[in-house]
This record gives structure tokens, sequence and C-alpha cells, in this order.
């Protein structure tokens, strides 16, 4: 878990306490389950089009990530978003958009 790779799950986790009004203690789970955030399929596909929208790309499986722990998933989609930039994770702002590089 080294680089950029908080990031993304500091990118997840403010978008689900934000947004899905998810509660910020469950993500002190080590063993936290993506089922276990109380999510509906709405709230799940809507998490991961901000993602796909901060790195300007779709998701191949958005569904097969309800069945992951927390951590793996972001770790899924991190080796999802490398894979589309060159095995980078390009660097984002986490409260904004995603840094295009000019």
């Amino acid at each position: 878990m080294a680089g950029h790779s908080g990031m993304l799950e500091q990118l997840i986790k403010n978008y689900l306490v934000t947004n899905a009004k998810v509660d910020p203690a469950k993500f002190d789970q080590p063993d936290l389950m993506v089922a276990d955030l109380g999510l509906d399929s709405l709230a799940m596909v809507e998490m991961l089009f901000e993602i796909e929208d901060r790195f300007g790309f779709q998701l191949s499986d958005p569904m097969h990530y309800q069945s992951m722990r927390f951590a793996d998933m972001v770790a899924a989609i991190e080796a999802e978003v490398r894979a589309h930039h060159n095995g980078e994770l390009p660097h984002i702002d986490v409260q904004g958009s995603a840094v295009r590089p000019q």
C-alpha cells in the first residue's frame, strides 16, 4: 500500500461519508465488507461513477465489488486505474475533481 493508494481510499471514504451517509467509524474495521456499508445498488453505482468520472474511464465490472472487503475493493479499483494510466495512479484532488496535467 505505497504511493497514492491512500488517496484513492480517501476519495472513496469521503464520497461515502458525504453522499451515502456512511458512518466514518465503519472504516476503522480492518475486515470491513463493502456489503456492510449498507449501500444499495444505486449508491454503489453512483460511487463507482464518481471514481470513473475522476479518472476518465469505465470500470469493467462494477457489481463484483459488492462481495469484496472494502480494502480489496480499493485495491481492485486502484489496479484498474493503474492499468488505464500506464501503471500510474493519477494525482487527484480527493475533495474536487481529477487534476489533469496540462
